[in-house]
């Protein structure tokens, strides 16, 4: 059987335990409001989809959102899924991290907390959240998460608007103490689409990739590129800079771009199975069929794994399997999941 359709491990699930939201942010990819959603999964069905997952190894499982903190049974969620032996994180958006939960969520066995920053500044940040006071929330729950001995990493969107303060950003959580700095190159889905017709040019998110790329081994923290695959291919072109070692490596680590279907999918609040929370092409209900059998039988997962279907400047390309291209981006532009990604300014040397 050829490596592309050889069924890889699941390294990474991120899980929409709710979709209710205290923000309405611009960018977001469900369009997240206050809720109550209907149908999300319930305390027993989330405890066997925990279950499944353990049989499946001990993948990183990221409790997300929407707000995760808004489910009230998320503390007992994260709790189990340690039992199990998986390797549990969070993604609040830390208005509600208060110092008492922030020491729940690290006994229940959290192993790190995620909060966006993306702003370097008040104004900035609470724009894009569209809530008043939402950068003072992130920041108290950040020194919530820092007081209990929660690692937390800063996430950031990258956009038009915050392109200039993303250097800025990148000090902020090392004078934090975060254990990282992920950047987001935007996806243009749910709310995200009207930012998305406003969007960085292929030839920007470039050079913001290959600035990123200059600061690994400058700053004391981990740094990562998320849905920007093609950030593999310029740190092989540049030459990859000697890393500095993570606190948490396991949490960390990225061998490939786009993990959707190879290392990584998404469960939706109501248990529909994803590529990832971007492309959204269901590959099964857990509701229906576990997980395992969705990840090793998905025809979605079976045809994101063969590269030998991927069409365009991504089917030719010398760094496709280390890079991929973003299968979201592709299928937002096209419909197409399997061609070439949009924000990508390289030309192939195959013909």
């Amino acid at each position: 059987m050829s490596q592309e359709f050889r069924v890889p491990p699941l390294r990474m699930v991120a899980w929409e335990v709710t979709r209710s939201c205290n923000l309405n942010c611009v960018h977001c990819r469900a369009s997240a409001e206050r809720g109550p959603y209907e149908g999300e999964l319930s305390t027993q069905e989330a405890m066997a989809v925990l279950e499944d997952l353990a049989s499946m190894g001990s993948p990183v499982v990221i409790l997300t959102g929407g707000e995760p903190l808004l489910r009230q049974d998320v503390v007992d969620l994260a709790r189990r899924g340690s039992e199990l032996g998986l390797r549990m994180v969070m993604a609040p958006n830390g208005t509600l991290l208060t110092p008492k939960r922030a020491l729940e969520l690290k006994e229940a066995g959290i192993q790190r907390v995620s909060i966006s920053l993306d702003g370097a500044k008040e104004e900035t940040h609470d724009s894009f959240r569209k809530v008043p006071g939402a950068f003072r929330g992130a920041m108290a729950g950040i020194m919530a998460a820092r007081e209990s001995g929660l690692p937390f990493q800063i996430n950031t969107t990258v956009t038009p608007v915050n392109l200039g303060e993303i250097p800025a950003i990148l000090e902020l959580a090392v004078s934090l103490g975060a254990v990282a700095h992920h950047i987001f190159l935007l996806v243009p889905v749910g709310r995200g689409k009207d930012v998305g017709s406003q969007g960085l040019s292929a030839e920007r998110y470039e050079e913001t990739l290959e600035w990123f790329h200059e600061q690994e081994g400058r700053v004391p923290i981990q740094l990562k590129a998320t849905c920007a695959p093609q950030y593999q291919r310029i740190a092989r072109q540049r030459g990859r800079s000697a890393e500095r070692p993570s606190p948490h490596p396991s949490l960390d680590s990225v061998t490939r771009g786009c993990l959707a279907g190879w290392g990584f999918c998404f469960i939706s609040h109501r248990g529909e199975v994803q590529p990832c929370g971007y492309l959204e092409v269901s590959c099964g209900n857990v509701r229906q069929s576990p997980l395992s059998r969705i990840w090793s039988s998905s025809e979605v997962f079976r045809r994101l794994r063969n590269l030998e279907e991927y069409k365009g400047k991504c089917g030719r390309c010398e760094f496709r399997r280390v890079c991929g291209g973003c299968r979201a981006r592709a299928y937002e532009q096209t419909g197409d999941y399997l061609s070439e990604e949009p924000l990508c300014t390289y030309l192939p040397s195959r013909i």
